[in-house]
């Protein structure tokens, strides 16, 4: 039976039987019978590596973080994770820059700390508990980001020369883009100004 620690652009845990392409995780949400109990535990969320250092261990052991799964980086930020430091070191050096460069005034210097950009980017995904999103026309948003569009739940992948629906098994064919369009953004407001900047977010082979 599948587990309940698949990941959507919603930051919403899902079970299914999909394989991501990266993990991650957001502190221990589980208990002993590997049941979610949390959404999230602490303000660092993190995007790994499937594979690191020749490391295994059960998914969802007692007591240690929860493995959550990613069909894509592009996920994976929605939700409202950033690079692993450790394992993505290349990757959370390179989102940094372009964070930091984004939002000066939350960086505050940079280079900032992991910390410093944990706490900017919890108070940017959730407003209290529930999930903070924010309204922008679709033409001014980068290629990277997810939106959901106006009457539809569905979380779409914005690229240049269209749009995609996301499922955990890929994206679907190319819709077109329509930059009238006034959007719900999922990927929350300080990484959208990191990818506008030019930080190049790394998408499913079905995005292609």
């Amino acid at each position: 039976m599948p587990l309940q620690n698949h990941a959507n652009p919603f930051g919403e845990l899902v079970a299914t039987s999909a394989r991501g392409t990266l993990m991650g995780n957001r502190g221990c949400l589980h208990d002993a019978d590997r049941r979610i109990r949390a959404s999230f535990v602490g303000k660092r969320w993190i995007v790994c590596l499937l594979q690191f250092r020749n490391r295994r261990r059960p998914v969802m052991s007692p007591g240690r973080y929860t493995e959550l799964f990613f069909l894509d980086e592009a996920t994976g930020l929605a939700a409202g994770h950033r690079p692993c430091a450790e394992c993505q070191r290349e990757r959370y050096l390179l989102f940094r820059h372009h964070w930091a460069a984004g939002n000066p005034g939350l960086a505050g210097s940079p280079e900032p700390s992991a910390g410093v950009m944990d706490a900017a980017l919890h108070a940017d995904r959730l407003d209290g508990r529930r999930r903070r999103t924010f309204v922008a026309d679709l033409a001014d948003l980068p290629a990277g980001v997810m939106v959901a569009l106006p009457g539809d739940e569905v979380p779409v992948l914005v690229l240049p020369d269209g749009l995609r629906a996301w499922s955990f098994d890929g994206y679907g064919p190319r819709l077109p883009r329509r930059n009238f369009v006034r959007v719900r953004v999922l990927t929350p407001y300080t990484v959208v100004r990191a990818v506008a900047g030019g930080f190049p977010v790394g998408l499913h082979p079905s995005a292609a």
